[in-house]
């Protein structure tokens, strides 16, 4: 299989993943602190990743710290605006919102660097953009209020974790880029967490949900998304990631916390649409030369 399939078949497991935690947190939240929350998932994930592979994650290479930090403080923030604006709005209106970083990721590139997209990107994006309006039922009214705002600039900090990653994470390990990121993640989180006094986990619940979004949607979901990202563009893997959305919901419907709507059942074809419309395989399309750094 060519390692650029291999590589949308894998993000498509991190937005089954990153769905699953979606339906997780929302129950953990309301019982532990959002960003103690964050601060312990990331820690436990971090020491993991050193544990796991020392040698890889602690054999830093020229620029690793420097380009690993900052993309791990904007991840932290996406997180962090993210899980608060969970907090205060309602499942659709957050995934609504969140996946605006499909939207945003294109933009911000075009602003930034004038780089143009295929057509059929661009056509990916507006559908999928209009999918995920669909799909969360508020096309024609999202009210603004704080909670929305936070996950609008939720949105924009992934959008520009994407582009930083496709841009500084080539040609590294992935793992130990992941694992840099993920440890200024959670040195971010602590910051905050210490601020009113830490609250650890109160129960099984949510000790299971802090392990699982820890060690699955972080560890390896992360290691992934890096790994993925020196094989294919940033607008395509926004798009990709962007069936977390669909994964959440179909998870919701089946656990019996949501029901199942018209909405859910048109936006999310009208996304795996625009998925497939981006995904599928052409003869002009380009070998990527760059080899993956996943086994390093």
């Amino acid at each position: 299989m060519p390692k650029t399939r291999l590589a949308v078949i894998a993000l498509l497991g991190v937005g089954f993943v990153w769905g699953a935690a979606f339906v997780l947190m929302k129950d953990a939240i309301e019982q532990q602190p959002y960003m103690d929350f964050l601060a312990t998932r990331f820690s436990i994930a971090a020491i993991a990743m050193i544990l796991l592979r020392p040698r890889v994650a602690l054999s830093f290479k020229p620029g690793d710290l420097k380009f690993g930090s900052i993309i791990g403080i904007v991840l932290a923030l996406g997180f962090i605006t993210q899980t608060l604006g969970l907090s205060l709005t309602t499942a659709a209106t957050s995934g609504f919102l969140t996946g605006l970083y499909v939207v945003f990721t294109p933009l911000i590139a075009w602003l930034f660097t004038r780089k143009k997209f295929a057509t059929r990107v661009i056509i990916g994006v507006i559908l999928a953009a209009a999918g995920l309006a669909i799909f969360s039922g508020t096309a024609t009214d999202v009210e603004f209020r704080i909670g929305q705002l936070w996950l609008v600039l939720c949105a924009v900090f992934f959008a520009i974790h994407i582009l930083l990653l496709g841009a500084y994470g080539k040609g590294r390990s992935s793992y130990r880029m992941a694992m840099i990121q993920i440890s200024f993640a959670a040195v971010t989180c602590w910051a905050f967490a210490l601020a009113d006094g830490y609250q650890p986990p109160p129960n099984f619940e949510v000790w299971f949900a802090v392990l699982f979004t820890a060690l699955l949607s972080t560890v390896i979901a992360f290691w992934v998304q890096t790994w993925a990202q020196t094989l294919i563009d940033p607008a395509r893997v926004a798009l990709l990631i962007t069936s977390e959305v669909i994964f959440s919901a179909a998870l919701a419907v089946g656990l019996g916390q949501e029901p199942l709507t018209v909405a859910m059942v048109v936006g999310g074809g009208i996304m795996l649409t625009a998925m497939l419309i981006v995904e599928w395989p052409t003869q002009s399309e380009p070998e990527i030369p760059l080899e993956a750094k996943l086994h390093e």
